[in-house]
């Protein structure tokens, strides 16, 4: 159990990704009816709009935002690596993160242009306006202090799988010097801060920052970055990661959340996963089920009168909309579309979250993946847009 000042959550748990201060096309009380406990928001995009003093001015991130629950948000170092190794080597958060498993997005030429990396902080080009930011361990606690958050995050620099070992130090190091730069920075008692692991999946440098962000007075932790080119380089990640930690902390895996890694990476000791997949894949059309993912705006469902799946609890389902019904919106472009298919996302994924927790209390998630993986049938994720 994880206890925070907006409420205590049971782990482990994901949180739903409101990036801007909302989860797209959902409310906050459709959020609770699907189970979600957390939400993340993000600190660059807060940063730069509306300002993290608008939102302090307006009463802190949770009324804002209209939530009453727990929120985090990251650092924006994710976008360090986004904004610069991400745009050069054609690598992203969840979708097309591992290449190994899928192809990468194509690579793109203006990363020099977009971010410089220091060992100060990072200087980047505003993708709202064109103005030149500027973000800085110093800088990324101050506005998630005043978001006002209940756990903000470390300012670290990620790295693409395809750096090799000595970047992956070099950004592994200046991290660690940002780590005690965060926490000389912090001024509020009643925000948890943690600190972020790095070392892409190199062994050595893993467990080298694991040790040392171990042994800072945080108060959890968080693995990120590289996480290798597969998902069995990213269980290795972790298993390094998890025996070098303190073990009363807590440890949020950054960026991943699809149902076969929820519950291999629950396994092995994660509490925390944050993911975009659920409504952006949503948004797509590619819905969740028990035997896969369903591409609902392919021809052959446009009158198909079957709901998403039988037995479903979500409201789509529930009320009885059809499939053709939901292939329909999507080829008129209604946004009701993005709203009934994230609804019944994150129910799915939110759902399989408490039937691991459950599971771990009764001894029984080997047994629970094992089931699940029978008929669940991973498939590539759409491009991204």
């Amino acid at each position: 159990m994880l206890h925070t000042p907006h409420g205590s959550v049971e782990t482990p748990f994901l949180c739903v990704v409101g990036t801007a201060g909302s989860v797209k096309g959902i409310t906050p009380s459709e959020l609770r009816d699907v189970g979600a406990g957390v939400l993340l928001a993000n600190t660059y995009h807060l940063f730069l709009r509306p300002g993290a003093e608008v939102v302090q001015q307006l009463g802190g991130l949770h009324r804002f935002m209209g939530w009453n629950g727990p929120i985090v948000t990251d650092s924006g170092g994710f976008q360090v690596f986004s904004l610069g190794s991400g745009l050069e080597h054609g690598v992203g958060k969840q979708i097309g993160m591992f290449p190994e498993e899928g192809t990468p997005r194509k690579p793109r030429g203006q990363a020099a242009r977009l971010v410089r990396v220091d060992d100060d902080g990072a200087t980047f080009t505003s993708h709202i306006d064109g103005s030149r930011q500027r973000l800085t361990p110093e800088i990324s606690i101050r506005v998630q202090e005043a978001l006002g958050a209940d756990i903000a995050l470390a300012f670290d620099e990620p790295t693409s799988p395809l750096h090799e070992a000595s970047y992956t130090r070099t950004a592994m190091e200046r991290t660690h010097a940002w780590a005690r730069r965060c926490l000389a920075a912090r001024t509020r008692s009643d925000q948890a801060l943690y600190g972020i692991v790095q070392g892409g999946a190199f062994v050595s440098l893993r467990e080298e920052s694991a040790r040392l962000i171990g042994a800072l007075p945080f108060d959890g932790v968080a693995v990120g970055g590289s996480l290798g080119k597969s998902k069995a380089d990213m269980h290795s990640v972790l298993d390094w990661t998890m025996r070098e930690v303190p073990e009363a902390w807590p440890r949020h895996l950054l960026g991943i959340g699809e149902p076969e890694d929820l519950l291999s990476c629950a396994a092995r000791g994660v509490d925390q996963f944050d993911c975009v997949a659920p409504t952006r894949l949503g948004r797509h059309g590619n819905l969740y089920t028990h035997a896969g993912k369903l591409l609902i705006t392919r021809p052959e469902f446009r009158e198909d009168a079957r709901v998403i799946e039988e037995g479903c609890g979500c409201y789509t389902c529930r009320t009885g909309f059809s499939r053709g019904y939901l292939r329909h919106l999507f080829a008129a472009n209604e946004l009701l579309a993005y709203t009934l298919a994230s609804l019944h996302n994150l129910y799915f994924i939110l759902t399989l979250m408490q039937r691991i927790r459950d599971a771990i209390r009764s001894d029984a998630l080997a047994e629970l993946t094992a089931e699940f993986l029978t008929r669940y049938q991973p498939e590539p994720a759409p491009t991204e847009g």
